[in-house]
């Protein structure tokens, strides 16, 4: 059995088909890691949606921001962005076991020596703690009262951590940290602005995993969310967000032996401008 760990996919389904026959993905006997957002602003994020649920328990996705603003826009939280290509989740007939089965994904995933999550870990959290917390979001996203949690759960205040919150400001500095960060400063207050490159880091803020004495940094991280950073190979990190979307590429590691997979973004899953 081969685990596949692949980045961002979003929406980009002819793309991850065109992946999964380059690595001899089998569903019988291999693994996929998705490292989150399955869906929006690529074309087919209903075929990406219904795929990875079809797998079952052959596939281990976590939760990303456009996972989650999907789950919002369910609701009718949240604000819509104009590059949205969600409405064809929102009208399909099995629209509610899509959802339903979304919000009882993970917010990170730990296994042996990995760990997956969207975005990032905060320099204070350790493995196990990170994984502790993911969980209070979890069970928030799966209680009978979620549509609270969803109308709760956008903004950018608190923008550090403090083990003293509680409430909905404590679960979202939890996503915020898991799905959206990039930069923050050594003292763990993220900056949610700066999308880009490593050197458009801001005034005394670094990205995220080169804060000096960070907690997790003995554990691999497998993460997607910054395509602006690029593919990033590195022992206790790999960031998989080739920019697929953005006319980038789509790429699969295999955890047993690091070996590479890659394809080119399919023609008509392109994104001309980068929106992220």
């Amino acid at each position: 059995m081969a685990t596949y760990a692949v980045g961002d996919i979003q929406g980009c389904f002819a793309s991850l088909q065109a992946l999964l026959e380059k690595c001899s993905f089998s569903p019988e006997f291999d693994r996929l890691w998705l490292v989150g957002d399955l869906v929006n602003r690529g074309p087919r994020s209903l075929e990406t949606l219904r795929f990875v649920k079809g797998l079952g328990d052959r596939a281990v996705t976590v939760l990303g921001n456009h996972d989650l603003s999907l789950l919002m826009a369910a609701e009718g939280f949240g604000k819509r962005h104009r590059s949205d290509t969600i409405d064809d989740i929102l009208a399909a007939p099995d629209r509610d076991e899509l959802l339903h089965w979304l919000r009882y994904q993970r917010l990170m995933h730990v296994q042996g020596d990995y760990a997956m999550v969207h975005a990032g870990l905060l320099p204070a959290w350790s493995v196990a703690e990170a994984r502790a917390l993911a969980g209070e979001v979890e069970q928030a996203l799966q209680a009978e009262n979620y549509r609270e949690f969803l109308a709760n759960m956008w903004g950018s205040e608190p923008g550090a951590w403090d083990s003293s919150l509680t409430g909905w400001p404590r679960l979202r500095v939890i996503v915020n940290a898991m799905t959206r960060m990039r930069f923050c400063s050594p003292a763990g207050e993220m900056d949610f602005k700066a999308k880009g490159e490593l050197s458009q880091a801001p005034a005394g803020y670094l990205p995220w995993f080169e804060v000096p004495g960070r907690r997790s940094a003995a554990t691999v991280l497998v993460t997607g969310h910054w395509s602006a950073l690029g593919l990033r190979l590195e022992p206790n990190l790999l960031a998989l967000d080739s920019g697929c979307l953005w006319g980038g590429k789509l790429s699969a590691l295999r955890l047993e032996d690091r070996a590479l997979f890659q394809v080119d973004c399919a023609a008509d899953e392109a994104v001309p401008l980068f929106q992220e």
